[in-house]
């Protein structure tokens, strides 16, 4: 288990790579946001741990810029205790989780292997029909991606699991507790928020216009629903 730990401050990142390390991972340090995306061209991390407050290219940047380039990798932003903005902006750049200053090591660790496991999990799908086909769109679930028109949609892990379900179920309406338990999984511990700031996003890229959908339907008191031709 590989993991970028982008913090400016040296005693928070010391002791949060002793703690890693004591529970197997391999920790690449980063103190600046540009190291952050130097090391992450290098090494490949599984996780990416940013904090919010970095000298130089801010964590919101570094993270924007992580997913854009490597989908792939997870990522975790450090926020400040009451920053709310924080979080949904992280959620919004691209992070699949947030921790609070001050955070509970071991919290921190298990949320951490949690969403390596739900990342590795979405890469070892197999099934013997790989492609699903909606209207304009198709989904290999070998490859993991999507094309609208024939044309790439670059999608996160997140949201590539969320349109899967999707067309794997035209029509039918799933509840956000049901979206959260089918994506991040029955343990995980974040914010609930994080399936409408997913769902905001993905609508960015599937929709012809965003803020008139038409293929993913917002269910007035349950959830969302991908329409059904």
């Amino acid at each position: 288990m590989k993991i970028l730990l982008c913090e400016d401050e040296a005693s928070i990142r010391a002791f949060l790579k002793i703690n890693f390390e004591r529970n197997g991972f391999t920790v690449i340090e980063a103190g600046t946001g540009e190291d952050a995306l130097r090391l992450t061209e290098l090494e490949r991390p599984q996780v990416a741990i940013l904090d919010v407050m970095l000298p130089g290219i801010d964590g919101f940047e570094v993270c924007r810029r992580i997913r854009s380039s490597h989908p792939e990798i997870g990522i975790i932003m450090l926020t400040a205790k009451g920053q709310d903005m924080d979080k949904i902006e992280g959620l919004e750049r691209g992070a699949d989780d947030y921790v609070v200053k001050p955070f509970n090591p071991t919290e921190f660790i298990l949320r951490t292997k949690a969403l390596i496991r739900r990342l590795e999990e979405g890469k070892n799908i197999k099934e013997d029909d790989h492609l699903l086909k909606s209207q304009v769109f198709t989904l290999d679930k070998y490859s993991q991606t999507l094309k609208k028109n024939d044309e790439y949609v670059e999608l996160t892990p997140k949201e590539f699991a969320i349109m899967k379900i999707f067309l794997e179920n035209e029509g039918k309406a799933f509840s956000r507790d049901e979206l959260l338990n089918l994506v991040w999984g029955y343990d995980f511990i974040g914010d609930p928020k994080i399936v409408d700031v997913n769902m905001r996003r993905l609508r960015a890229k599937v929709e012809d216009n965003a803020s008139d959908p038409k293929y993913i339907e917002t269910v007035w008191g349950t959830g969302y629903r991908w329409r059904k031709v």
